[in-house]
């Protein structure tokens, strides 16, 4: 007797979804690069192959620093130092949520968020995580229900899982516009969701806000079932420019060092405010790939002066990362601000805590 009202409603369900709207937007200049030899399209970096990098720290590059308060060493810490922002009047506010999520209120009014994950991994891959590693993270600082119920616009860098949570298309809903790289759309439910997929140099208007879709130089992947599929490269990554009158902030995404900052400032001009990955690079047995597809600090510097940042906001490291490729939650910044001395950069930078936001 259960039979007959399973398969109603199950029916019920499927009559009530709705069909997503999924905009392809690519423009004349856009850019799109396939690997060589693939039986299906797979995307490929802009400059793939070996890489030279400018600066590399040698030794001594954790050096314990009196601007941050931890307890224990470069773990669990919080940042205690005077910091004199440049006033650039860009009309940005932006807020650090952990990891790689950033809310953002542009100066038009509009909502924005970037790769927002507010708590773990989608399931079942958490459970395999902390069955691996040993730990989940510390859950970040996520925006009120009120601010995602203003959200105008979600952005995705790429596929990865922390920095894409299915869970949290559930909580913020189809009243958001979504910006995904090319390839990302199929990995939402048919839930009535606007979907912007975009490839590289291409852009779409939000009010008084123009959103550019940039190179990165990283990798996605997402399903792996032994011998039977993987998704290897199917769905393209990148990064973001937000651009409003002339003012522009640079959301990198997870990437390594190469050429594309340098295409990015060409392309688009000197940017504002540079939000920075700075982990997620060390590695003892495959280190030089992990620092192929993420930026070290003194990597992320190099990048942020080609692309004349007028300050640099890192990410990646925290009390809600996952401190995958770091030697603890801080090592990273620790080792930022090491290399911004020991290069004498003239980058600016702000340091945010889990929570904290600023106006630019």
């Amino acid at each position: 007797m259960k039979w007959p009202i399973l398969g109603l409603t199950l029916f019920t369900f499927a009559g009530c979804a709705s069909v997503n709207t999924i905009e392809h937007i690519e423009q004349p200049d856009s850019v799109i690069k396939y690997q060589e030899n693939s039986d299906e399209p797979r995307f490929s970096n802009l400059y793939p192959g070996g890489k030279t990098y400018p600066e590399t720290c040698e030794e001594n590059c954790y050096p314990a620093s009196p601007l941050l308060a931890c307890e224990s060493p470069a773990e669990n810490c919080r940042f205690t130092g005077q910091q004199n922002p440049p006033v650039l009047n860009t009309g940005f506010n932006i807020r650090w949520l952990g990891h790689a999520s950033f809310y953002i209120e542009s100066p038009d009014g509009s909502r924005l968020l970037f790769d927002p994950v507010s708590a773990q991994f989608d399931w079942p891959v958490n459970w395999a995580f902390r069955l691996a590693e040993g730990f989940n993270r510390k859950q970040g600082d996520w925006p009120s229900e009120a601010e995602i119920a203003d959200t105008d616009a979600v952005l995705y860098s790429h596929i990865h899982y922390d920095h894409f949570n299915k869970d949290d298309i559930d909580q913020i809903g189809n009243h958001s516009q979504y910006f995904v790289p090319l390839g990302f759309a199929e990995h939402f439910p048919e839930d009535g969701y606007h979907i912007n997929e975009m490839t590289w140099f291409s852009s779409k208007s939000l009010g008084e806000l123009n959103i550019h879709f940039v190179p990165a130089h990283h990798f996605s992947n997402r399903i792996w079932v032994p011998f039977l599929y993987e998704d290897n490269n199917t769905a393209l990554w990148g990064g973001w420019v937000l651009e409003h009158k002339g003012k522009r902030l640079f959301f990198a995404g997870d990437t390594g060092y190469s050429p594309h900052f340098r295409d990015i400032q060409q392309k688009y001009g000197d940017m504002d405010v540079c939000l920075m990955p700075i982990a997620s690079y060390f590695h003892e047995e495959h280190s030089q790939w992990y620092r192929y597809v993420h930026t070290t600090p003194e990597d992320a510097l190099t990048a942020a002066k080609e692309l004349n940042c007028k300050v640099m906001i890192p990410w990646g490291y925290g009390n809600a990362s996952w401190k995958m490729g770091d030697h603890s939650s801080h090592s990273a910044l620790l080792r930022l601000l090491n290399m911004h001395n020991t290069m004498t950069s003239d980058i600016p930078l702000h340091i945010l805590n889990e929570g904290e936001e600023i106006s630019l």
